[in-house]
């Protein structure tokens, strides 16, 4: 299916592993321009073809000066995806309430929310001026069910979320369409990688990582039997950025194998 996005700007955030790598992936393979921002440039990033800009994006500064680079390397911007995020991996991240400090509800808030905030606000004049373009956030669905994953980065993606329609509220009727993905247990470094919350999630639990691994689909109820693929999501992200989901403003797209039960 062409999503005639071919020659057009993207700008891709937390590009340099998982969801935001098979991003880059996807719209390169649609045609697009796509610069890629994230603090590190692996190899497979570099092989993408996309521009690689090096930046802390939980910074107050690095966000504008993301938009900044592709501006000036893409002379506009059609596609900004709000992909950066995390934290919730690691030593003290398996703990409740009372085990979580100020300082890791902070960099909770600056990385998978603020980040966000400050970059959209950077690229908005950049799609308003070009005739309109699209923000796609990614999100979690752990938004919805804030108990299972770690407090703060739980309740900072609820927050992307509420955000994600505001910003469509306020700016659709200027032609910039802002929707919002919001994954469930996606087969990551977040799960397999050592010293991450895989790891950390299976020693407090008792049990070995690949027992732990084979269990989750089932225990978090996913009726697939099994985790999501990074490109599943970088596939809907494409669609929704395309003229195809021209109508699509303000949603959220839940992809995580039936995991949630609400209606």
């Amino acid at each position: 299916m062409d999503l005639h996005l071919a020659g057009k700007a993207a700008v891709v955030t937390g590009a340099s592993r998982g969801i935001g790598l098979a991003v880059v992936s996807a719209l390169v393979n649609e045609g697009m321009r796509v610069v890629a921002g994230a603090r590190t440039t692996p190899p497979a990033l570099v092989a993408s073809g996309a521009i690689c800009v090096p930046v802390d994006l939980s910074t107050a500064e690095g966000p504008a000066l993301l938009i900044e680079r592709a501006e000036a390397e893409l002379g506009g911007l059609d596609l900004l995806v709000n992909n950066v995020g995390g934290g919730d991996s690691g030593e003290g991240q398996t703990g409740g309430l009372l085990t979580f400090t100020d300082e890791q509800w902070q960099q909770a808030y600056d990385l998978n929310f603020l980040s966000a905030v400050r970059t959209t606000r950077a690229a908005l004049p950049h799609l308003v001026e070009d005739g309109g373009g699209s923000v796609v956030n990614v999100s979690s669905n752990a938004a919805r069910s804030p108990h299972a994953s770690p407090m703060p980065y739980t309740t900072a993606k609820a927050a992307l979320t509420a955000f994600g329609k505001a910003v469509a509220e306020e700016f659709g009727p200027q032609g910039v369409r802002v929707n919002t993905v919001s994954p469930g247990a996606v087969r990551t470094s977040l799960w397999e990688d050592p010293g991450r919350y895989g790891v950390a999630l299976a020693e407090k639990m008792g049990m070995e990582h690949a027992q732990l691994l084979d269990r989750i689909p089932a225990a978090t109820g996913m009726l697939t039997g099994r985790f999501i693929r990074p490109d599943e999501v970088a596939d809907l992200v494409a669609y929704l950025a395309s003229p195809a989901a021209a109508s699509i403003v303000g949603a959220d797209y839940i992809i995580d194998g039936g995991a949630l039960k609400t209606a």
